[in-house]
C-alpha cells in the first residue's frame, strides 16, 4: 500500500476537504476533478494526470503508470459502459487503487467485471478495498443516513433517490444501505435463472436469511419476479408467501436490467423473524419446499 491509511480513512480525508471547500451539499462528486486536483496537491511528483474512456473489452476500468519520461498515472474506464452511475463508481474505484495500491502494483491494475471477481483471492481483496474507498467517498455514511435512516422502511423510489444523488448504480446504493440498516433484507443479483451473487444485511444474516453462492449454483424461484422476464415490466414489487425465496413471507422488489441482462432483487423480510426451527428448514437460502 502507498500509506498506512485504510480505504475509509482516505475517503474521510477527502470528504473533509470537500466539506470545507464546497460545503456539505456537494453531491454528486465530480470524481475526475477531485482525483486530479487532490493527487496534484497531495502528490505533486506522482499525480493522476489523465482520466479518459477507452476500449477495454472485459474490463470496467484500469490504473496505469504514465509512459517512461512522463510523470504520474492515468485512469481509464470502459467507454462501452452506458450507465453514468457505473462509470462514476468505476472512477472512484480506480482512484482508490491509486491511493492504496500504486506502490505495490507499479505497472498498474486492470479491473474486470465485478460479477466475476473471486473475492477470497489476493486480487479480490484489493478490489474490495477499492470498492470500500469508492463507496465511502461517493456516499459518505452520515449523508446517506440522512437520506434513509437505519430503521426506515425502504422502497425502490428511496433507493433510486440515493442512486441519483450520488450518481452511482442502483446496486451500489443498495449495498450502501445494506451496510448499516437495522432491517432484515437481502440483495440478489441473478442472470439466466441463477443467482450470480447475494448480500444480506447484518440482521438478516444473523437470522439465517442469506444465500451461500460459493457452495454452487442456486436457481432463482420460479414464482419470483426475477424469473418473470417476459412480463415487460422493468421494475415491480410483489408480496410472497412462505417458501418462495425463504421459508417466511417477504416482499420482493425487482429491477430488470436489459442493458446488462440481469435482475436486481431486493428481498425485504419482517423484522420479527419466524422461530428458529422454521428458519432452520431454509437455512442458507434454500426454501423448505
Amino acid at each position: 500500500m502507498s500509506s498506512s491509511f485504510s480505504p475509509e480513512r482516505w475517503a474521510y480525508e477527502i470528504t473533509h476537504v470537500l466539506n470545507a471547500v464546497l460545503g456539505a451539499e456537494h453531491f454528486p462528486i465530480n470524481v475526475t476533478a477531485v482525483a486530479q486536483e487532490y493527487s496534484a496537491q497531495k502528490f505533486p511528483n506522482d499525480p493522476i494526470a489523465r482520466i479518459v474512456g477507452d476500449n477495454l473489452p472485459g474490463f470496467d476500468g484500469a490504473l496505469y503508470k504514465a509512459p517512461e519520461g512522463k510523470k504520474g498515472w492515468a485512469i481509464f474506464y470502459n467507454n462501452g459502459i452506458r450507465s453514468t452511475g457505473r462509470i462514476n463508481f468505476t472512477l472512484g474505484h480506480e482512484f482508490g487503487h491509486y491511493l492504496l495500491h500504486r506502490f505495490a502494483y507499479p505497472d498498474g491494475i486492470r479491473c474486470g467485471e465485478q460479477d466475476f471477481v473471486q473475492w477470497d483471492s489476493t486480487y479480490g481483496q484489493i478490489e474490495h478495498q477499492a470498492n470500500v474507498f469508492a463507496a465511502n467517498l461517493l456516499m459518505p455514511l452520515d449523508d446517506f443516513r440522512r437520506q434513509i435512516a437505519p430503521s426506515s422502511k425502504i422502497d425502490l423510489d428511496l433507493i433510486s433517490h440515493c442512486s441519483d444523488r450520488y450518481r452511482v448504480s442502483l446496486i451500489a446504493a443498495t449495498l450502501r444501505w445494506l451496510s448499516y440498516t437495522e432491517r432484515r433484507a437481502v440483495l440478489v443479483v441473478s442472470r439466466d435463472g441463477y443467482i450470480l451473487w447475494a448480500r444480506s444485511s447484518t440482521p438478516a444474516l444473523k437470522t439465517g436469511a442469506y444465500y451461500r453462492t460459493s457452495a454452487g449454483l442456486i436457481a432463482i424461484p420460479v414464482a419470483s419476479l426475477a424469473a418473470q422476464r417476459s412480463t415487460g415490466e422493468s421494475r415491480a414489487t410483489k408480496d410472497h408467501g412462505a417458501g418462495v425465496w425463504f421459508p417466511e413471507p417477504l416482499t420482493e422488489m425487482t429491477v430488470l436490467s436489459e442493458q446488462y441482462d440481469f435482475a436486481i432483487s431486493l428481498l425485504l423480510l419482517s423484522n420479527d423473524p419466524p422461530p428458529f426451527e422454521e428458519r432452520l428448514r431454509g437455512v442458507g437460502g434454500f426454501p423448505s419446499s
